[in-house]
């Protein structure tokens, strides 16, 4: 046996029904029924169309969140850390390492795996437990630098430092 000598079984492979071609196959209407949207050419609706009813995938209620920073921040395993040469680790040196792909904005530590020499890390984002394990294993962890400093919160009442009072209100005398 060879495969172009291979062949289905005789009466598996049916023919193709010819519709449309007179009363002995579908004829007339081919089997689209009478009348309506789906009898004719061209008449149809987008995936989901319910007539103008709600469609289902806009009735049932949405869970859950995505973020919108999740591809912009890479997670970097312990082990990862441990098989880069650099003393001193930030963003660029992971990028360059190829742990981290390029177009990400920053990155976080995560405890996965073992660590055992000593490493410093700078402006990376790092878990309670890496943190741990990077600074028992003799390293140093440098908070990254937030992008925009927080804004100073509005008090309430009362006017601001140096306002002026309000003509005709009350003056000390």
């Amino acid at each position: 046996m060879r495969l172009n000598e291979i062949k289905p079984a005789p009466g598996s492979n049916r023919g193709k029904k010819r519709v449309g071609r007179g009363f002995g196959c579908h004829g007339k209407t081919a089997g689209r029924g009478h009348k309506g949207q789906k009898a004719r050419s061209g008449g149809y609706h987008k995936v989901g169309f319910e007539g103008g009813q709600m469609p289902l995938q806009r009735r049932v209620p949405k869970r859950g969140f995505n973020s919108h920073k999740k591809d912009e921040t890479a997670e970097v395993r312990l082990s990862d850390l441990q098989g880069i040469a650099a003393e001193s680790i930030d963003l660029t040196v992971l990028k360059s390492a190829g742990v981290v792909p390029h177009p990400a904005l920053r990155a976080k530590v995560i405890l996965a795996g073992a660590i055992k020499r000593k490493v410093a890390l700078k402006g990376l984002l790092v878990s309670k437990g890496a943190r741990a394990a990077i600074e028992a294993a003799g390293g140093s962890v440098e908070a990254p630098v937030p992008a925009q400093p927080p804004a100073a919160p509005k008090g309430k009442g009362g006017p601001a430092a140096g306002a002026k009072p309000a003509p005709g209100g009350a003056t000390d005398k």
